[in-house]
């Protein structure tokens, strides 16, 4: 595109959204060097039209590009107060969040305190003699324990009914056998996860997770001093929302963070450099493919696609087709080992925020997008492409 279109695209953004300009942390290559204003054009290219098309109030991007980082941020974390989008603003990432369960998870592996072929039931007795003494947590991982739902019934507000609710619950299918995407099987493989290690699991999150990380702005309740970073989402009637507590928010969907510190934990998994070797192993363990569901391998929290990959694949991958319709999948036996020509991916979304994170390891290209709309994943999906095609010359 030419930069005079490109110039003017930018003008009428920022009257119609109120961009602010992007900020770039003293870790990326100032604009003069070489590269960073090809990273510029290309961002705003890919980033500008959904915001106007699907009217997003505020929305930040990183990317990573050979362990350079750069930071854009657009629009207002508040319509109500004008407030922008900085660096600094907390988004809710929702399912994005299984990314960080699943972590966790891998780790108590790592530790011996779990091992993924044992059956749910092993560790929480209450469940002994129900549908869960031949559910794997593997199983649950990878959403392929027999059926379990999206979410769980409104009826369902605290720990005794979500027991109950698993005792009384049956598998529509063999376990292992078809996949049907749901917040209350990832949630309690992450409970399960925290029990084996008797740690409540925001405890073992802050403990082995995010501080080992640096993740100094991510949070699963976020402290009321940085409640001013916390931006507004909003839903479609544009009133301002934010999560509300459930149960197993905190293991499926309840991490707050920002672009800064999404893009670390993308890191950690593009290029190994974590100072904790066990913490390094299970980052990388979650890479594994468990199940094939078409082209999408199934890891634990991430989906990955061969490298390169077209566009209209990940659509697929990512449709909303795959989140509400059960799918049969291929067991790999063996596992397949995680892999560097590899695009990793996931979406998540609550009421009022949409994200998504993609990387390719051979690459070590990365990009977060985080937004205080939920709008369309195939628009979230098709920004980053552009932004990743752009940046890779993929391999031929």
């Amino acid at each position: 595109m030419q930069l005079t279109l490109w110039l003017s695209r930018r003008r009428a953004l920022a009257a119609s959204l109120l961009a602010i300009p992007e900020l770039a942390p003293p870790t990326t290559r100032s604009r003069a060097q070489s590269g960073q204003s090809l990273i510029d054009r290309v961002v705003y290219e890919a980033i500008a039209p959904v915001m106007e098309k699907n009217r997003v109030p505020g929305l930040a991007v990183a990317v990573t590009v050979q362990g350079k980082r750069s930071l854009f941020n657009y629009g207002v974390a508040s319509k109500e107060t004008g407030q922008a989008v900085t660096e600094d603003t907390l988004f809710e990432i929702g399912s994005l969040s299984k990314t960080f369960t699943a972590t966790l998870a891998c780790l108590a592996q790592a530790r011996g305190a779990l091992v993924l072929s044992d059956m749910a039931s092993k560790y929480l007795s209450a469940l002994a003699g129900s549908s869960f003494d031949k559910i794997s947590l593997l199983e649950l991982a990878t959403y392929t324990a027999g059926g379990l739902p999206l979410q769980f019934p409104d009826s369902i507000i605290d720990r005794d009914q979500m027991i109950a609710y698993f005792k009384r619950w049956r598998p529509i299918y063999a376990p292992g056998t078809r996949r049907l995407y749901s917040n209350p099987s990832m949630g309690l493989f992450g409970y399960l996860a925290a029990r084996s290690v008797r740690v409540p699991f925001g405890d073992l999150m802050e403990r082995q997770l995010i501080a080992p990380l640096g993740l100094t702005h991510t949070y699963l309740k976020v402290p009321r001093d940085r409640m001013g970073n916390y931006a507004f989402g909003y839903a479609k009637d544009d009133k301002p929302i934010r999560v509300k507590p459930g149960v197993f928010d905190s293991e499926a969907y309840g991490v707050k963070t920002t672009t800064t510190d999404m893009i670390r934990f993308v890191e950690a998994n593009i290029n190994g450099a974590v100072p904790d070797v066990t913490l390094q192993r299970a980052i990388t363990a979650t890479h594994t493919g468990y199940f094939k569901v078409g082209d999408m391998t199934q890891g634990l929290g991430w989906e990955m696609y061969a490298w390169p990959t077209r566009l209209e694949t990940l659509l697929e991958g990512n449709s909303s087709k795959m989140v509400l319709e059960t799918h049969a999948v291929t067991p790999l036996a063996p596992q397949v080992l995680p892999q560097q020509a590899t695009l990793i991916n996931k979406t998540g979304s609550t009421n009022g925020f949409g994200s998504y994170a993609a990387f390719v390891p051979r690459k070590r290209l990365g990009v977060v997008i985080l937004a205080n709309r939920n709008f369309p994943i195939a628009d979230r999906v098709t920004a980053a492409y552009k932004i990743l095609a752009s940046l890779s010359n993929p391999d031929r």
